[in-house]
């Protein structure tokens, strides 16, 4: 149901409105159809009162005929009717509730007749009425309704009949309200349209201008504040938290950029100062200590730029960067197998996703044995594929352990888990890519955790 509805601003707000008038629309119609039908059945009821009371003489008019001109606005006058038959023909039925409105106005007359009977019946099926009228005269009108209403008094043994043209429906008022739909929905739906679009579009421009922004962290290109006044300071108002949200930016790229420089100057001054260390293993010992703060630090300085990529995106055969990824790690001799890739061509930042799959291989190399990648399609996705046999994750631990210096045992030992960066940056250079990384616990035949399966999950274009 949600498929058919417009998705914009703009089109439920036409909608709802084109709804709305429409079932307005037609609940005025039932009304003044209601109106108009009480209103005729009370000039029948009347009419037929005072043919009954007075016994003029009345007059059928014969309508417009465009095959007979001679017809047209010609009148057929016909007298009240007297006879001792009853009115009723074989097969009628009564009126019942004609019947008791029309003796309700007899009452208030003074009249109160001894049998009452109104039925309704075709003109032709009326043999007063067609003895009445000459055969050249016969046309399309007296194939019309009338309503028969015959009285006797209760010392008269005749019957008084009376008749009345009920008419057929007039197609002109149909006409009439559709036009009049019509008229309502041009100057309402159009002139609210016209209001919506001074304010909508305003609002399109700003959702563009928050993609483009949450892209690229840059201030060029803020809209000019437009529509009304209300669209206008939020225009506004985004503008300044895009400045405010840049110059906190900057300020933490200034501040990194220092602890990093600062960091980094002692510690490559201790490494060469190690190397008068005499005994071996302290040296080694120390050199690695070195290079695991190091390696923390370049980590940290990473997931602090990855929301924030200086390189441009490149048109990259997927499967050819996941192959080149494990071909590193078999030539470093690791037990690192490439199953199946489909080919495939994205925009990528290689640099990036290179970082984040060696994240993924090397968490996957440390923990389990043997990891195996592969690569495939799955819907409007690209999905990167890394299986280990480890131990797995608990299932209570596995959404905390993608957040920074999160790690599954409690070492800061580079060899045991490191500073617990390596998920938060692979998701940090899904997430720069509009993906996902998801992680889950496979499982064996008998239920038993058989390892880990992490997906880098990459949307596919068009």
């Amino acid at each position: 149901m949600h498929r058919f509805l417009p998705r914009s601003l703009l089109g439920q707000m036409l909608l709802a409105v084109a709804v709305a008038l429409l079932v307005a629309q037609t609940i005025s119609a039932v009304l003044q159809y209601r109106e108009s039908e009480q209103r005729r059945e009370a000039i029948a009821a009347n009419s037929l009162a005072f043919q009954l009371v007075m016994e003029p003489t009345f007059e059928f008019r014969q309508p417009t005929s465009r095959d007979n001109a001679r017809a047209a606005g010609r009148w057929q006058r016909l007298r009240v009717e007297k006879t001792t038959q009853a009115p009723l023909q074989p097969g009628e039925a009564r009126e019942t509730q004609r019947e008791e409105v029309l003796r309700s106005i007899l009452s208030d007359q003074g009249v109160d007749p001894a049998e009452l009977v109104v039925v309704a019946r075709r003109m032709a099926d009326d043999p007063y009425v067609m003895g009445q009228v000459l055969e050249a005269e016969l046309g399309d009108w007296t194939r019309g309704r009338i309503l028969v209403a015959a009285m006797r008094r209760a010392d008269s043994p005749e019957w008084t009949v009376a008749r009345w043209s009920v008419g057929n429906p007039d197609p002109g008022r149909l006409g009439a309200l559709i036009g009049q739909t019509l008229l309502l929905y041009v100057l309402l739906v159009g002139g609210l349209a016209f209001l919506l679009r001074r304010i909508t579009r305003p609002l399109a421009a700003l959702a563009d201008r928050v993609e483009q922004f949450a892209e690229t962290r840059q201030t060029a290109g803020q809209l000019e504040p437009s529509g009304p006044e209300d669209t206008r300071r939020l225009i506004t108002a985004h503008n300044a938290m895009e400045a405010r949200i840049v110059a906190l930016i900057d300020e933490k790229d200034v501040m990194l950029g220092a602890i990093g420089h600062d960091l980094k100057t002692p510690l490559a001054a201790l490494r060469v100062r190690i190397e008068s260390v005499e005994d071996d293993a302290e040296r080694g010992r120390m050199a690695r200590t070195i290079e695991d703060i190091t390696r923390s630090l370049d980590d940290i300085l990473s997931l602090a730029r990855v929301g924030r990529p200086t390189d441009p995106l490149e048109r990259t055969d997927l499967a050819a960067l996941v192959s080149s990824v494990v071909e590193e790690y078999e030539d470093m001799g690791e037990p690192v197998e490439l199953g199946e890739t489909a080919r495939m061509a994205l925009n990528l930042r290689a640099t990036w996703l290179r970082r984040a799959l060696r994240n993924l291989i090397g968490n996957a190399l440390r923990y389990g044995q043997a990891p195996h990648i592969s690569l495939s399609r799955q819907g409007r996705e690209a999905v990167i594929r890394i299986d280990d046999s480890g131990p797995g994750i608990p299932d209570g631990e596995i959404g905390r352990m993608v957040e920074p210096f999160t790690r599954g045992e409690g070492s800061r030992n580079r060899e045991t888990g490191g500073a617990g960066l390596g998920l938060t940056l692979a998701r940090a250079i899904a997430e720069q890519h509009g993906g996902r990384l998801v992680l889950a616990n496979r499982f064996d035949a008998k239920g038993n955790v058989a390892g880990l399966t992490a997906q880098i999950r990459l949307p596919l274009e068009g």
